[in-house]
């Protein structure tokens, strides 16, 4: 009894499993270069063409969602706004700073980054935001429901 096995389909395995790792690499290098943020937290850069971001303060449809609006003073409106957040999985804040806050959070399977900011605009009572993948070009409505789950979550 002869038994042989073929390597050569070991082979291919080990190509397919090491080009799955490395696409992925370079997706978290990825996303991590190309985050479009705002300049010091002073306005939101518009959503590029791609559907996958929603900002309060875009023109257009697709990319348009309503700003937070709200009653108490700055300090108790971002502290509820933080709690929000904080009730969100794998959720960091990366920058608070007065006005001006950015949050990310990543994706369970893929570890995709999304960028959230936000600008309290006192004069109005609005919190205005933007919320935008890093990478790739549909987000399936992920960043908008994020920001609806947030509104939700700050209303209560």
């Amino acid at each position: 009894m002869n038994l042989r096995f073929d390597f050569g389909c070991l082979n291919v395995m080990y190509k397919l499993v090491l080009l799955s790792v490395l696409l992925c690499f370079s997706m978290v290098v990825n996303s991590e270069m190309n985050s479009e943020l705002s300049d010091s937290g002073v306005k939101l850069k518009p959503c590029p063409d791609s559907p996958n971001c929603v900002s309060s303060l875009a023109n257009q449809e697709l990319h348009r969602i309503a700003p937070y609006s709200y009653e108490h003073d700055y300090e108790t409106t971002k502290r509820r706004l933080i709690a929000a957040i904080n009730n969100l999985p794998r959720i960091s804040v990366v920058k608070d700073e007065g006005k001006y806050l950015h949050v990310t959070q990543t994706s369970f399977l893929f570890r995709f980054v999304d960028d959230i900011e936000f600008i309290f605009d006192e004069e109005n009572r609005l919190i205005h935001f933007r919320s935008a993948s890093r990478v790739g070009r549909s987000d399936f409505g992920v960043n908008r429901k994020r920001m609806e789950k947030i509104r939700a979550l700050f209303e209560q």
